[in-house]
């Protein structure tokens, strides 16, 4: 599979608002290289809320954000150096809710042919790039009933970390997506 392709099937208009009465967030689904990476951040076990979990880049709206695309690029450049321009976003998924913290998630993506050595914050216990299609094939239903008591629940894995929650709803809907185009 080529960033091409995924380019191709990602693709979609930006809505980056939300007429919701939650907390507003936005993360970057940032995919690049020739063997397609998805980037991804452990946060820190000391981190009061989603401490320890892998994430997408990104974090809640501000006043100064005019909107949720702003918060997605500027929350991308914060926590891990990686500077994309509102050209790069090529699309959008669907919103997901978080299950504990109250917020209504926008996911954007971002297609790059490569990408700069890039600097984890203070958010971030490490940065980590995992190919698209073998951390796909690890999708599953999560047997966590707690996960389950409000939405629908699923895992992925990836060097003996557990992708949950909003993150692995987002990749449920990249999943979806290809294999609609028979690409996984």
């Amino acid at each position: 599979m080529t960033l091409e392709q995924i380019k191709s099937i990602l693709s979609s208009q930006i809505h980056p608002y939300l007429n919701t009465d939650t907390k507003h967030a936005a993360v970057m689904v940032a995919i690049y290289g020739k063997e397609p990476c998805v980037i991804m951040t452990e946060k820190p076990k000391t981190m009061v809320q989603h401490g320890g979990e892998v994430s997408f880049p990104g974090g809640k709206m501000t006043d100064s954000d005019r909107d949720l695309l702003d918060t997605a690029i500027r929350e991308t450049d914060e926590e891990i150096s990686l500077n994309i321009s509102r050209f790069q976003v090529i699309g959008q998924l669907r919103p997901v809710q978080t299950r504990n913290s109250g917020f209504t998630i926008v996911p954007f993506v971002s297609i790059l042919d490569s990408i700069p050595p890039l600097i984890p914050n203070s958010e971030v216990e490490q940065i980590l790039h995992i190919p698209i299609l073998p951390l796909l094939r690890t999708l599953g239903e999560d047997d966590d009933i707690e996960h389950r008591s409000l939405f629908e629940a699923y895992k992925l894995t990836y060097d003996n970390k557990i992708i949950w929650g909003a993150s692995a709803r987002i990749l449920k809907q990249i999943s979806d997506i290809f294999k609609q185009c028979n690409l996984l």
